[in-house]
């Protein structure tokens, strides 16, 4: 990569950056209401995502195999407890990911 391509490249980095940061500010100034398709969308899209995520997450589980989905049975069970208990994603997904990692490199191993 000659250093005008990585100049270019990071000009549109910034940019693209820049452009997803500011526009909701251009688009929706502090004084207009708000459409309400984005509302709908700020309401359902984080846990339709979330769901979505949780069905990619266990479509290869083999119970007939391995560890019989075990690690990941306990994984969802923490990420949902924590969910209940905060009523977040952050959280939840956090913990979720950080029990499956210790249970399949360490226990599960």
């Amino acid at each position: 990569m000659t250093v005008l391509q990585k100049v270019i490249t990071i000009a549109v980095v910034v940019l693209a950056t820049m452009t997803t940061r500011f526009l909701p500010y251009i688009l929706f100034p502090e004084g207009k209401e708000v459409p309400g398709f984005v509302k709908f969308l700020g309401r359902y899209l984080a846990p339709a995502v979330f769901g979505l995520l949780v069905v990619y997450c266990l479509k290869n589980v083999q119970i007939t195999a391995g560890s019989h989905g075990i690690p990941e049975a306990i994984a969802l069970l923490v990420t949902s407890a924590l969910y209940f208990w905060k009523k977040g994603f952050i959280l939840p997904m956090a913990g979720g990911t950080i029990t499956y990692m210790i249970l399949v490199q360490m226990v599960f191993a």
